[in-house]
């Protein structure tokens, strides 16, 4: 089979997502056209082995733990929002004019997506819960807030790397004999330039107030919406800020237990389950002793959060099973050969930021595109004498610039969730910001060559 054909899933995925808007048709079209060619091209054999892919998703205990998370995050949502706790934070904030602006309340999730670093799935909902209601106080958009959230999150765990992602990145580096892998991790900060550009690009958005491309006529109908929502009046503040306050340490204090005491080396998936679950009690034990609820209500409530969180959570399923199709298929193994054929020292940076934003738009990964593009980067920066944090970094941030462009990315999903927007519109607004971006970023991979080359 020609390699040029293991590209096919996923821009077939791509297509059909952004003509139709049906991302549940175009992930499983491409699943079945990935299977489909694993199986030399026998339609019915790729049928089933597509069913048997699906099947597959659970038996990593990392996936399944993500998909019960993200179900369960639901129910903690329910409540706080539900129980009148996100109205009383936002009122609290009104009534003391921090949030009395739309810039201040475009910045409040700004600065909760920076601060909560720690885990990616935990900082998009913390910050998309406390937005939704803040933007809608002010007519802003939904969609402003998914690129908001999107474009901090991610980011900043790839730059501050005391995280899963640093782990992840610092085990995949460590075999290539390095005097201090950790010294090649953290000196990939100033030359991670996607996401240096894009968490400043938030800010001068937020700042500004300033919007572009189908940024600005975003959300225009969603106003209507609002008003039309049953008002839920403000309780209590503590119903909100405490449980999320119990999830986010959580996740800190499980990541450094699971690390044995190094949050480097925690188990992430492990622990915001145990971090959700935890938070769900002291949310539960709470909502009861305050009667928030009628009797009954407090379960009730939990299982419509559940229930609205089905379909992104099949959307995240179909997403990972598609990832591993493409990894048997070999489609991220096809594009990191696009960047071996690039051996000169200058344009070596761009070439490998490019395809690894190209691999992780096909696959919707970007761990997924560090597995494959980090063992190609590292000879490649020993063999031409380039800085390996320089190799690393880019590597990294064009693992991020192409979740945001992507459809299929589980981030990007994610985001549209915390944010209560339409997934494909959050792509389609944030696609311009992530494209601008990546250009600079090109130019200044370029630059960083010349630089190297010269020094």
């Amino acid at each position: 089979m020609p390699e040029i054909l293991t590209v096919l899933p996923p821009v077939l995925a791509i297509i059909v997502a952004m003509l139709t808007r049906n991302v549940y048709a175009a992930l499983g079209l491409a699943i079945i056209a990935s299977e489909t060619l694993i199986a030399n091209f026998n339609p019915a054999m790729g049928a089933l082995g597509s069913i048997d892919r699906a099947a597959a998703v659970f038996e990593s205990p990392g996936n399944t733990r993500v998909l019960l998370f993200c179900l369960l995050i639901g129910a903690l949502i329910a409540w706080m929002r539900d129980s009148g706790g996100v109205e009383a934070v936002v009122s609290g904030l009104m009534k003391r004019g921090l949030v009395s602006t739309p810039r201040r309340a475009a910045l409040a999730p700004a600065l909760a997506g920076t601060a909560i670093f720690v885990e990616t799935n935990v900082s998009l909902l913390s910050s998309g819960v406390l937005g939704q209601r803040l933007f809608d106080a002010h007519g802003l958009s939904r969609e402003r807030l998914a690129y908001i959230i999107d474009s901090t999150s991610a980011p900043v765990s790839a730059l501050i790397l005391l995280n899963g992602w640093g782990a992840y990145a610092l085990g995949l580096v460590e075999p290539y004999g390095f005097e201090s892998p950790i010294g090649v991790v953290a000196g990939t900060i100033p030359w991670n330039f996607y996401a240096l550009l894009t968490l400043a690009g938030v800010y001068l958005t937020v700042f500004t107030g300033r919007v572009f491309g189908p940024m600005k006529t975003a959300g225009l109908n969603r106003d209507v919406l609002v008003e039309d929502e049953e008002a839920v009046a403000p309780t209590r503040s503590i119903y909100m800020w405490l449980p999320l306050l119990t999830m986010i340490a959580g996740a800190l204090a499980f990541m450094a237990w699971t690390g044995g005491g190094n949050i480097l080396a925690g188990n992430g998936s492990q622990s915001i389950l145990w971090a959700v679950c935890l938070a769900m009690l002291v949310g539960g034990v709470l909502l009861a002793m305050g009667k928030a609820f009628p009797k009954g209500g407090l379960q009730a409530r939990g299982f419509a959060g559940i229930a609205e969180m089905v379909p992104v959570v099949a959307i995240l399923f179909l997403s990972i099973a598609l990832g591993d199709s493409l990894r048997v298929l070999g489609t991220g193994t096809f594009m990191a050969s696009v960047a071996e054929a690039f051996v000169s020292p200058i344009i070596v940076p761009a070439v490998v930021f490019v395809v690894a934003g190209v691999t992780a738009f096909m696959t919707g990964t970007s761990w997924g595109t560090y597995g494959i593009m980090i063992p190609i980067a590292m000879p490649l920066a020993v063999a031409l004498g380039i800085p390996p944090s320089l190799a690393l970094a880019a590597v990294l941030g064009g693992g991020v610039f192409g979740d945001h462009c992507s459809p299929i990315s589980d981030t990007t999903i994610i985001a549209s969730l915390a944010a209560g927007c339409d997934h494909i519109e959050h792509v389609r607004t944030q696609l311009p910001y992530a494209l601008v971006t990546g250009g600079i970023a090109v130019v200044m991979y370029l630059a960083a060559g010349v630089w190297v080359s010269l020094a």
